[in-house]
């Protein structure tokens, strides 16, 4: 299902820096009519607000508070397009001390906050016309590496039920986009200690365009486009495949 960003109400989550914001950049930059700026305090959307001005409406989401997801979507019933961007990084291999303990919150925050959102956000689309559902996952989804093991057993599990939501919300005419991203040049990817990253922009640009072109998928930097040829064949095969023929 395609789906076109101009004139509509999107709300994107850590929208205050990295990924979040430039997505919001770019989104306003296509026309998009309101942008909920999704943060954890009001105050994390003020450089938003100063750059964009009315377009950008704060509002508080926080993955480790599901009663701000609930309040979120009763105050943003006007919302067509959900990107859901949050998400939480920890290094840790299997036999960390620990790994247990990043597992846990990596899980909480890239897993449970997903389901979180959209269970929230599925009737709000719903109601507004079918709208889409954005989930950022990674490249991370599809293969572990050893020094962030935890980090990847979560984005494996996103993965998961994003297809799962996009069998799902098909039939309300949600269009549901998961978005596998390689490093970044964001405080995330310094933090993991990423060189030569692309920057946020690709990611943003790609999300926009991948909705118009009706896409599952999006691989949208270097390392990223070189899983997502490697993986196409499956996708198409398996993922892509009704599994009802």
């Amino acid at each position: 299902m395609s789906f076109q960003v101009q004139t509509r109400t999107a709300l994107v989550t850590g929208a205050n820096r990295g990924i979040g914001a430039e997505i919001v950049s770019s989104l306003v930059t296509h026309g998009a009519r309101k942008v909920y700026a999704g943060v954890r305090s009001a105050e994390k959307a003020k450089a938003l607000v100063e750059r964009f001005g009315d377009v950008i409406v704060p509002i508080e989401i926080d993955y480790e508070k599901p009663a701000t997801i609930e309040a979120a979507a009763k105050a943003a019933s006007d919302v067509e397009l959900v990107v859901s961007n949050a998400g939480v990084l920890r290094t840790a291999d299997p036999f960390a001390d620990d790994a247990l303990k990043n597992l846990q919150y990596e899980l909480d925050i890239n897993v449970f906050g997903l389901l979180r959102m959209a269970r929230a956000f599925a009737p709000v689309l719903k109601k507004n016309g079918g709208g889409a559902f954005v989930q950022l996952n990674s490249v991370a989804s599809l293969r572990s590496f050893p020094p962030f093991a935890t980090y990847c057993a979560s984005k494996a599990a996103s993965y998961s039920l994003t297809q799962a939501l996009r069998d799902t919300l098909r039939e309300q005419g949600t269009a549901v986009l998961s978005v596998h991203p390689g490093p970044i040049d964001t405080d995330m990817g310094d933090h993991a200690g990423f060189d030569d990253s692309d920057p946020p922009l690709v990611v943003a640009e790609g999300i926009v365009a991948a909705l118009a072109a009706g896409d599952f998928h999006l691989f949208p930097d270097k390392m990223a486009k070189q899983f997502g040829e490697a993986y196409a064949g499956f996708a198409a095969g398996v993922i892509d495949a009704d599994p009802a023929e």
